[in-house]
C-alpha cells in the first residue's frame, strides 16, 4: 500500500492538471460515509469508489492533509479563484448554521473538505465530512451494524480476543462520537444527519456498496 505522503502528492498533481488546462469535471455529488467501527464502513466505501471511479478520502488522508500546513495550503490552491470564494462560503455557512468557534486545525480540515467537495468525484470516510459540505454537493451515507458482529469483524481482522475487540470497538466508537460533538456540536448517531443508513448486519458489503451506487446515480 502507498504511503500516505504519496497517495496526497498524487491527487495534488491531478487537481493541479486540471486546474491548469481549465478542464471541467463532471460534478458528482460528494459520498461523505460515516461508519460504526467493525461495521465494514471501509469495504462498503472503496467498493463504491471502485464502481462509481470516484477517489477515496480515508480519515487519515484528511487529517494528514489538514496537519501540515504546507499540504493544506497547497491542496486549497488546486482551486481557482471562484472556487477558493465557494469553499470559503461553505465553510462559513457551516460556522455560522452550527454556531461553531472551531480552533485552527478545525478551520483548515473544513476548507480540506471543501476543497475535496469542490473537485467532486469523490467519497470521504469519516471525518464528519457531512456537516461541511453543502446538501447540493453532498450524499450522507451511515454504516452500521449490530454490536456483536462488529465485535466479531474486529477480532477476525486484527486476530485479537473479543474481550480486545469489543474493547477497541467501543473506544473508537466513543472518540468519533466525541469527535462529531466537539468540532461539530452534533449526534454521530442522529438519523437526521444522514440520508441513507445501511445495516451490513443484514446486507453483503457488495449489496450495501450498490444500494449506494444506486441511490447516486
Amino acid at each position: 500500500m502507498k504511503a500516505i505522503h504519496q497517495l496526497i502528492e498524487e491527487q495534488v498533481r491531478r487537481w493541479e492538471i486540471l486546474r491548469k488546462e481549465k478542464r471541467e469535471t463532471k460534478i458528482l455529488s460528494v459520498i461523505t460515509l460515516s461508519r460504526e467501527p467493525g461495521s465494514g464502513g471501509k469495504l462498503v466505501a472503496k467498493a463504491v469508489a471502485d464502481r462509481l471511479g470516484l477517489e477515496l478520502f480515508h480519515q487519515e488522508i484528511i487529517n494528514a492533509m489538514a496537519a501540515n500546513a504546507d499540504t493544506s495550503a497547497r491542496v486549497i490552491r488546486t482551486l481557482d479563484e471562484r472556487g477558493v470564494s465557494m469553499l470559503e462560503d461553505w465553510v462559513s455557512a457551516a460556522i455560522s448554521d452550527r454556531h461553531l468557534w472551531p480552533d485552527e486545525y478545525a478551520q483548515v480540515m473544513m476548507r480540506v473538505i471543501g476543497t475535496i467537495g469542490r473537485h467532486g468525484k469523490a467519497i470521504i470516510v469519516g471525518r464528519g465530512a457531512n456537516f461541511v459540505l453543502p446538501p447540493e454537493n453532498r450524499f450522507r451515507v451511515r454504516i452500521i451494524a449490530p454490536l456483536e458482529m462488529r465485535v466479531d469483524r474486529v477480532a477476525e481482522t486484527f486476530g485479537v480476543a473479543k474481550k480486545e475487540a469489543k474493547r477497541r470497538v467501543l473506544r473508537t466508537e466513543s472518540d468519533r462520537r466525541a469527535f462529531v460533538r466537539k468540532y461539530f456540536h452534533s449526534d454521530i448517531r442522529d438519523p437526521a444527519n444522514y440520508d441513507m443508513i445501511l445495516n451490513t448486519g443484514t446486507l453483503a458489503i457488495e449489496s450495501a456498496a450498490a444500494a449506494v451506487c444506486s441511490a447516486v446515480g
